[in-house]
């Protein structure tokens, strides 16, 4: 791999400090960043605050152009964009190849129909403000502070970064340590593409430090994508000025499996779900509730189709190394712990982590207080337990404390949807995993400990709005009740007439 420069889009630290970035597969150097520091923060705050008024005084349509000429931009550069993905989380170039494919297809949503979804809206008045004419606007926050994620450091920050552009803000990014070529990138294409507005987008690079100076930094909201526990960190700090917040921290995705169900399309979709990307997948699939009559038949199959998949850093792998180090001692942890307590190794088992790869690990028979089904694993692993009924499957799917996604494979759509019904997932697939996101009109996120909020769809771009209640009163009212000119048999006449209405059915 060759060493990269970092872009021009970042901006210049003040102090000396710098860091590295390594290949997760290889320990290979990549490239050398600053460390942004608060002075720097405030600075990029300071001329993003600036930049954004002129970008929101743009006509919606104009915005939009300018935005798919963005989209534009990263399309006729995706094979660098691709490769420098690849080459700091350690996927498959091919992986890393279909994360922006999603990212433009969300991008294009957003700039579409952000105009319409945010335009000045009419709405209804009553009875007694028949006089008055009543609208909502939705105006940009101003300047939003994002924390990305490293396991899909393009297409999830740009659920909040795209989506928080297309309502008229502006972005100040920071990339996880681990993937910061990718958000300096992203911000030197958007500079590229629209360099009446550079600085609009700018990226910062650092660690927990320049995280916590982004929070700081008087930022109208923060949008957040990481651990719980991290989250719970940023949100302490927004709480200090009341600096809104919007979290994606996680889940511990589960997949029931009912008796009808096309056995071959869900053992397919659970290896999937469960080991791309190395299992690090926000919303993949950790754990599976089969009934019994075909829970053997699920496993062998599952079994079969992970067997045949190959690890490695070649072109034919699979899947690629662990991307954060550390993650690899969780995984043996849960897996060892699975096995301790009594859970079946039906593939691998704790000799399948040889860091930095981990080979695909099939469970069965793990207590459901263990922590393999507890905590979040983000890793290739996965456990299928066998329930008596479907009522059984949903209650331990939602016995979770992360309520991030879900699915369900059966006979009829109709069915599994009644049964998605009942998930108390933020998104839920039918017949498929990971359906949603590849859909920008719906929107993402969980509840409990995956999270609060959404991006992507109009709750997305409503998420990066404030909304404002306007009147116009067209002409004088017969009854002026907000004077103290009324006299009081008016008054109570109104109450009367009110009364009599509002106790009709």
């Amino acid at each position: 791999m060759t060493e990269t420069a970092p872009a021009a889009a970042a901006p210049q630290a003040t102090a000396a400090a710098t860091f590295a970035t390594r290949s997760p597969a290889t320990g290979e150097r990549l490239a050398e960043y600053p460390v942004h520091g608060p002075e720097d923060i405030s600075r990029v705050v300071a001329r993003a605050r600036t930049t954004q008024a002129g970008w929101a005084a743009l006509p919606a349509s104009r915005r939009r152009e300018l935005l798919l000429r963005w989209k534009k931009a990263i399309a006729e550069d995706l094979d660098t964009v691709a490769r420098t993905i690849a080459q700091e989380t350690g996927k498959p170039v091919g992986d890393a190849e279909l994360e922006v494919v999603l990212t433009l297809e969300h991008l294009a949503w957003a700039a579409r129909n952000a105009p319409r979804v945010l335009g000045r809206r009419g709405v209804r008045t009553g009875l007694f403000t028949v006089h008055q004419r009543a609208c909502l606007v939705h105006r940009p926050l101003g300047v939003i502070g994002v924390i990305g994620p490293w396991n899909y450091p393009l297409y999830t920050p740009m659920g909040s970064i795209g989506y928080a552009l297309a309502a008229g803000n502006a972005v100040v990014f920071k990339p996880s340590e681990l993937t910061p070529g990718t958000g300096v990138l992203l911000a030197e294409l958007f500079d590229s593409a629209a360099p009446e507005h550079a600085g609009l987008l700018t990226t910062v690079t650092g660690a927990a430090a320049t995280g916590d100076a982004l929070a700081r930094s008087g930022v109208d909201k923060v949008a957040f994508t990481g651990s719980p526990g991290t989250a719970r960190k940023v949100m302490a700090v927004c709480a200090e000025t009341l600096t809104p917040f919007l979290a994606e921290c996680g889940g511990k995705d589960a997949v029931i499996v009912t008796a009808d169900a096309d056995l071959e399309a869900a053992a397919d979709a659970i290896v999937w779900g469960a080991l791309s990307n190395a299992g690090q997948t926000c919303a993949g699939v950790e754990r599976v509730y089969a009934v019994r009559e075909v829970h053997e038949e699920l496993c062998a199959r599952v079994v079969e189709k992970a067997r045949a998949l190959r690890t490695g850093a070649g072109a034919d792998a699979a899947y690629g190394p662990m991307t954060l180090p550390g993650q690899v001692a969780v995984v043996e942890r849960h897996v060892s712990g699975a096995v301790a307590v009594g859970g079946r190794a039906l593939l691998g088992g704790p000799d399948a982590v040889r860091a930095p790869y981990v080979a695909p690990v099939v469970l069965t028979g793990v207590p459901e207080d263990a922590p393999a089904m507890t905590e979040e694993t983000f890793g290739p692993v996965v456990t299928i337990n066998a329930v008596a009924s479907v009522d059984e499957a949903v209650e331990r799917a939602n016995a979770s404390r992360y309520a991030l996604g879900a699915a369900v494979f059966c006979g009829s759509g109709r069915t599994g949807a009644a049964i998605a019904a009942r998930l108390r997932a933020g998104a839920v697939s039918v017949n498929s995993v990971l359906g949603f996101a590849a859909v920008p009109a719906l929107p993402f996120g969980g509840s409990k400990d995956s999270g609060f909020g959404r991006i992507h769809g109009e709750e997305g771009l409503r998420a990066f709005t404030s909304v404002q209640s306007v009147t116009v009163q067209r002409f004088a009212p017969a009854i002026a009740l907000t004077s103290f000119t009324v006299p009081a048999a008016t008054r109570e006449r109104a109450v009367r007439l009110a009364r009599t209405l509002h106790r009709r059915r």
